[in-house]
């Protein structure tokens, strides 16, 4: 990690870069930044680097062509950089912008101060433009430190414990669990049991528990980017109905097994985690298809072949109906699942997903998501369904006539897809 720091303010820095984790890993080499003075760059005996600001109204701003002339220098010492500027017009900072520049080669920081730059150089040169919320500081330093301090804890090396770094707020997309240490009771309160029976995995699913109810009390608003999965102590399903299903005049029908719907699916809960893919179809016929399928890839030459492949249908198995489906999970987890059915169709009482994320967040049963072939789930099928989502949308114009494969590959993206 690289980074340099062009400020009229360096002597900001020299405890930062000196103390505590930064100043082990700068000692160490394991981040490297360098602060450059901006001052000397400035024009005339004074070193000028800021003038009045055309229009009046009061405060002065960063010169342009000092600007230029110390990022043209910085670029030729340390190369070309991805160019950083703190502003109250920027994006607001977040895990996802700092993984950005964490993977950059050189990240290179310009502190404003004043009324900041001239906005000719800003369009010109400056790659993002970061906030650290809705609030004016005197200058960029203190985003700097913010930016770098945040950046390094992504750098091996850096964090004593790397497991640290992943459960921390916001990196899997959740808030962090509560956390507790000695002694075991201060003034009355007790730390939770579970935290002392040294059951590492009870220990674990409390920590997963506790981190969602605290993101769904305190920011529900992250569990739109956020993999659920690993909150999850029961098991997820998908099921692929294929009747009662919707023909192409709106009537009840049989859809017939198709390879691609099988494999594509198949791939995609083994992408994100799905435990089973249920085939629902009557006909004995079509679903000793599925299985003769299933072994190419599983037992036969199929495997061997393209190991990948096998573990995403290893986890397919096959269903008289989708009341069987339901009943062989309710008897696996030893709970009936809540059933998340879609549509294509806008129907009342239907969950937004975000909604629906919530919900299995907030009731810990075992899920299953229902998709349907030809032209949709009958209203038959739909009944059986505890939450149905919205139609999945994307342009201006009504068109929604995603495959079954693809409108899967959507929902399992937005519950357990990461960030």
């Amino acid at each position: 990690m690289h980074v340099t720091i062009l400020t009229a303010f360096p002597e900001f820095f020299a405890d930062f870069l000196s103390t505590s984790m930064i100043g082990r890993a700068v000692k160490k080499g394991t981040i490297r930044v360098d602060v450059v003075d901006l001052r000397s760059f400035g024009t005339g005996g004074y070193r000028q680097v800021d003038d009045y600001s055309f229009g009046g109204g009061g405060g002065m701003v960063l010169l342009p062509e000092v600007m230029e002339k110390a990022l043209v220098s910085l670029e030729r010492e340390g190369g070309p950089g991805y160019v950083v500027y703190p502003s109250p017009q920027g994006d607001p900072l977040s895990q996802e912008i700092v993984e950005t520049l964490a993977a950059q080669r050189h990240v290179l920081i310009l502190c404003g101060h004043y009324e900041g730059l001239d906005e000719r150089f800003t369009a010109r040169r400056v790659d993002r433009e970061i906030s650290l919320g809705d609030f004016v500081l005197t200058g960029g330093e203190i985003p700097a430190m913010a930016i770098i301090d945040a950046m390094a804890r992504l750098v091996p090396g850096v964090i004593g414990k790397e497991s640290a770094v992943v459960e921390d707020s916001f990196y899997r997309g959740m808030l962090d669990h509560p956390h507790f240490t000695r002694p075991a009771e201060w003034e009355g309160e007790k730390v939770p049991e579970v935290l002392l029976s040294g059951n590492a995995a009870l220990i674990e699913e409390w920590r997963r528990s506790s981190a969602a109810e605290r993101t769904l009390s305190r920011r529900s608003d992250l569990i739109a980017r956020a993999n659920i999965r690993p909150y999850l102590t029961r098991g997820v399903y998908a099921a692929l109905v294929h009747y009662p299903v919707l023909d192409r005049r709106g009537e009840k029908s049989t859809a017939a097994v198709t390879g691609l719907d099988l494999s594509d699916i198949a791939r995609s809960c083994r992408t994100y985690g799905i435990d089973r893919f249920l085939v629902a179809t009557p006909l004995p016929g079509q679903r000793e298809l599925v299985k003769t399928v299933a072994r190419h890839w599983t037992e036969g030459g199929g495997g061997e072949a393209n190991p990948a492949r096998k573990e995403a249908f290893s986890r397919l198995r096959t269903a008289a109906s989708l009341t069987r489906a339901i009943e062989w999970i309710a008897k696996r987890e030893k709970e009936p699942p809540l059933i998340i059915g879609t549509s294509a169709k806008k129907r009342e009482g239907a969950f937004h997903w975000l909604e629906a994320k919530r919900k299995i967040l907030r009731e810990k049963k075992p899920v299953l998501f229902v998709f349907g072939t030809g032209s949709g789930l009958h209203e038959e099928a739909l009944e059986q369904c505890s939450v149905i989502l919205q139609p999945l949308s994307g342009g201006a114009e009504d068109y929604n006539h995603l495959s079954v494969r693809t409108a899967a590959g959507v929902v399992f993206d937005r519950f357990f897809g990461w960030r």
